[in-house]
């Protein structure tokens, strides 16, 4: 357990954080905790192979890092008190002589999220070793973590400006998750370890929580983006959207912009409407109606920014409907009735954005989650997960889906109660066997994580049990089998 407090960044981390996309902090531990760290990483990938998601049961240390009080407080500052680790982290092999990889994105594993501007979602790059440039370091492209396109992901052919992430070992580098990277060549004659992490908020934002002077959003040097910053700033400082009025700028000219052919402009149209208020509303709901099938379709096929396929609803008007937030909420709930199953997606994906200014939306988005189409269900899925504050009254929907044939609901529900716990009995016992008998791993993780939240009393045996029977022993190997 944690003894000592956070270690929170200040406003001017996070300014560029929001506009560069990662702020680095060192754990502060000793150098020979890394060196021994380094070892037994070295030792597990060359005798026992990759353990993939299990690298921190296999070397439980390494949580230690992510306990230190500059670890925690970067990662409270940006995702808020009570963030989630995601089941799912890696260690990266760079290899001496590796020519590095191709620019991408990664996925939200096995899953489609929309790539929201809002901070719900990190990774952090922890290096058990000094990093210099010639070691092959992670490197990013600083600035274009919200942009789907990039001058071609051919590093050789990229015009954008690279980073890379170097360091001490102990550095831990907390990058946006929508940001560009890729390992860069190793040209040293040393291996490059990297041990990827995600993490996640809990609870939405009530108000700044990092150590903050000033509320007000400073405009940052060379940020191509400026309405969508300030609409992240003012969001992680508790906002709805941006406080300043949009003036001189036409609702006719931002509804052009959101077709243009550069996706800076469709992307500062889109946050620029958050400043416009009410009366953007019902244009931009006319052009969510007006969108083709064809066209919500096209954000799904795989693409370097989305390797296993993205969310139809991944449209520049669904940015500018969550951008004017609580005044497009009434409309958004409407829209889960349309008769078009992508208007319908698009509604709950945006409900979900809004967030708790959206959460008189709960019922009908408990309803959408029983939608006859999949990608209806899996966005309300997800935004209940930010609308929270269940009654008993809705358990058997949520157990309902909690049985859906699509993981992506699966998890998202399991996720959902994870972060929102209610008391309920038969609720608990499906949480306690999908955590064992799902197909999905990642189901059966929050199912755990879940049941743990809402067990009391007699129903705490039946969780225990599973837990107990789940247990990684990291003291088991291949060579000591028992």
């Amino acid at each position: 357990m944690p003894t000592r407090n956070p270690h929170l960044l200040r406003d001017d981390h996070i300014r560029r954080f929001i506009t560069d996309g990662y702020v680095q902090v060192n754990d502060g531990l000793p150098t020979e905790f890394h060196q021994d760290l380094y070892r037994k990483i070295e030792t597990v990938l060359e005798e026992e192979g990759n353990p993939g998601n299990n690298i921190l049961p296999r070397i439980p240390e390494i949580h230690k890092v992510f306990d230190q009080p500059s670890v925690r407080g970067a990662l409270t500052s940006l995702l808020g008190p009570g963030y989630l680790m995601h089941p799912h982290r890696y260690c990266h092999l760079n290899k001496p002589g590796s020519s590095g990889q191709q620019w991408h994105k990664d996925d939200y594993i096995f899953d489609h999220n929309v790539r929201h501007a809002r901070c719900r979602w990190v990774m952090a790059f922890y290096y058990p070793q000094d990093v210099s440039a010639d070691m092959g370091p992670t490197g990013i492209l600083p600035g274009v973590q919200h942009h789907n396109m990039i001058s071609d992901c051919e590093a050789s052919k990229t015009t954008e400006s690279a980073l890379g992430l170097c360091g001490p070992a102990g550095t831990v580098s907390i990058v946006n998750f929508d940001s560009w990277h890729r390992a860069m060549p190793n040209v040293s004659e040393k291996n490059r370890y990297m041990l990827k992490f995600q993490f996640t908020r809990s609870r939405e934002p009530a108000g700044p929580t990092w150590e903050s002077g000033n509320r007000g959003w400073k405009p940052q040097p060379d940020d191509e983006l400026p309405a969508v910053s300030e609409a992240v700033w003012n969001w992680l400082a508790g906002g709805d959207s941006g406080e300043v009025e949009a003036k001189g700028v036409s609702i006719d000219r931002c509804l052009a912009a959101l077709d243009d052919a550069d996706e800076r402009v469709r992307l500062q149209a889109a946050y620029t409407f958050g400043r416009k208020g009410a009366e953007a509303v019902e244009p931009l709901v006319e052009r969510l109606c007006a969108t083709s099938e064809e066209q919500a379709l096209a954000s799904v096929p795989r693409n370097p920014a989305n390797p296993a396929g993205g969310n139809p609803s991944e449209l520049p008007v669904a940015y500018a409907l969550s951008a004017v937030g609580r005044p497009a909420v009434k409309h958004l709930e409407a829209l889960l009735e349309d008769d078009a199953w992508w208007v319908r997606a698009t509604a709950a994906d945006v409900l979900g954005d809004i967030g708790r200014p959206a959460s008189d939306a709960r019922p009908a988005l408990l309803r959408a989650v029983g939608d006859d189409d999949a990608w209806v269900r899996r966005n309300a899925s997800e935004a209940l997960a930010v609308q929270g504050d269940f009654s008993d009254e809705d358990a058997p929907a949520l157990r309902h889906a909690l049985g859906d044939e699509d993981e992506r609901v699966r998890r998202n529900i399991a996720f959902t109660l994870a972060r929102h716990p209610i008391q309920d009995a038969d609720l608990v016992d499906d949480l306690v066997s999908r955590s064992a008998e799902d197909e999905g791993r990642y189901v059966r993780y929050y199912a755990l994580a879940a049941a743990a939240r809402m067990t009391a009393g007699t129903d705490r045996e039946g969780f225990l049990n599973a837990m107990l029977a789940a247990r990684w022993c990291p003291l088991t190997t291949r060579k000591s089998a028992y």
